[in-house]
């Protein structure tokens, strides 16, 4: 598997980021709602990584830079034909080297509740992240929870 950093210009990811942001919409309210939308991943204090096996986009995810000793996990989303063959774990693991290389302190991240993001929880539990109160602009929602990994 091939993880690279994207442009996201391309047709695969702006695909499998519409089905993933039409999931969000479908599965919480509007207001609960965190994904980004292209544009807003396009911004300079995030990075965006795309998986490849082959020239099937197998999955993706972002870090964004909140400050100089935190970044968040945002857009973790594995396309459906590579469910359960570890795309999302090869994806956050790049995305915590790269926090491990910026030096950053934490790594934060939203996702829905365990009884809906239950393959989520499971993943980032495995991987050392534990829940936590909201941080930057999040606030207590009931379809939102909020996990922390201590990187340093």
């Amino acid at each position: 598997m091939d993880i690279r950093i994207d442009d996201l210009r391309g047709t695969a990811i702006k695909n499998l980021l519409t089905e993933h942001l039409e999931d969000m919409r479908r599965l919480s309210p509007p207001e609960s709602v965190h994904a980004l939308d292209l544009e807003a991943l396009r911004q300079p204090n995030i990075t965006f990584w795309c998986a490849w096996e082959g020239t099937d986009l197998a999955g993706c995810g972002a870090l964004n830079a909140l400050n100089e000793s935190e970044g968040e996990i945002k857009s973790m989303r594995t396309a459906k034909a590579y469910l359960g063959q570890g795309v999302g774990r090869k994806v956050l693991e790049q995305i915590m080297a790269e926090a491990r290389q910026r030096n950053y302190h934490r790594l934060l991240l939203e996702t829905g509740p365990a009884d809906t993001f239950g393959a989520a929880h499971a993943l980032y539990i495995a991987n050392g992240f534990v829940e936590c109160p909201p941080f930057a602009d999040y606030t207590l929602d009931p379809f939102s929870v909020y996990m922390v990994k201590n990187i340093l």
